[in-house]
């Protein structure tokens, strides 16, 4: 029997919850905890973090703590272990979603080094894309990992289809602009210059006078008024890129976290080739227009994420908040 020294089972743990921090979330609310016994992690919910208007059943919540254990899992096998993972192990306790313990020693091959070095380097776009097209070969990938991970990532590769996604998006975006407590939940987690606050969305991460995609993608209004923003849109064009839907068979909690993870594995596969995404999910946060795109273009599956992929010149950096604050037990 192989007994592992402490030590190296505490820096083994350390190593996946940092990875884990840097998976994409809602708004950046990074609705996470973690706490350690031996060798196992246990992933929690955090519903202080939860967006009570956005999102008041936690399906974006859990989509979002799905992607932090696909961080976890290839940190763990990027350092040589097997991760032995119980999703929803305990029913009655709603706020945990998962356990990770370290496994068998396992070869650790290029492709697994290659995408975990992608985890930080991964940033959400918040705007168009350059004309450079994304390679068919890497949206095949992209829809492979996904259903490895139990999802299903379709592109959309009707004009027609695409306007109707986009039109979508845009007439959520257009009322919920107008709806002053879902204005107030968007500012809660919208960073002013010079922030030194550790989660939400920086005003470094979106375009100050973003273009019009074609067709229009409506952003999130970050800013709400202000002088906020980055300048890189401006080498950017009205490129939409590939636009695709995540989707699942189910809409249970155990499906929402197989979304989370396999959207993690498309946009890491993605970033390991230089393509990012913007996520869109307005449409997604009210219930008729989610059950219409259900309904008339995911063919009776149901939408956990629209995405579009393509090329940016995106430099900014990502902030998370340090180890110690979501990490309870170490």
């Amino acid at each position: 029997m192989n007994i592992r020294p402490a030590e190296e089972i505490s820096h083994a743990v350390h190593v996946a919850v940092e990875a884990a921090i840097w998976a994409p979330s809602i708004h950046n609310t990074q609705p996470w905890s973690f706490a350690v016994s031996g060798d196992e992690i246990s992933l929690r919910a955090d519903p202080d973090r939860l967006l009570r208007l956005g999102d008041p059943e936690g399906r974006q919540m859990l989509i979002s703590c799905g992607a932090a254990l696909f961080n976890a899992r290839l940190a763990l096998h990027a350092l040589g272990y097997e991760p032995v993972v119980r999703v929803l192990p305990e029913p009655d306790r709603r706020a945990l979603l998962a356990t990770i313990r370290l496994g068998a020693s396992v070869q650790v091959d290029e492709d697994t080094r290659l995408l975990h070095a992608q985890i930080e380097r991964r940033r959400t776009h918040r705007a168009g894309f350059t004309d450079t097209p994304v390679p068919e070969r890497l949206v095949e990938t992209l829809v492979r990992k996904a259903a490895a991970e139990g999802a299903r990532l379709t592109p959309i590769r009707s004009e027609a289809a695409v306007r109707v996604v986009a039109a979508l998006t845009s007439a959520a975006q257009d009322v919920q602009s107008q709806a002053r407590a879902f204005t107030l939940e968007l500012l809660r987690w919208s960073r002013p210059p010079g922030s030194a606050r550790q989660d939400g969305v920086p005003a470094e991460g979106y375009p100050r006078t973003p273009r019009r995609t074609f067709p229009h993608f409506a952003q999130r209004d970050y800013a709400h008024g202000q002088p906020w923003g980055n300048d890189a849109d401006q080498f950017t064009s009205a490129c939409a890129g590939v636009v695709a839907v995540l989707t699942t068979p189910g809409d249970s909690r155990e499906e929402w976290i197989a979304a989370g993870q396999g959207l993690q594995s498309a946009l890491l596969h993605a970033c390991a080739e230089d393509v990012s995404a913007a996520v869109h999910t307005q449409a997604l946060e009210m219930r008729h227009l989610r059950d219409f795109l259900r309904e008339e273009l995911c063919s009776g599956e149901y939408p956990q994420m629209i995405l579009r992929f393509g090329i940016t010149h995106d430099v900014d950096r990502g902030v998370r908040r340090p180890v110690p604050e979501v990490l309870e037990g170490d």
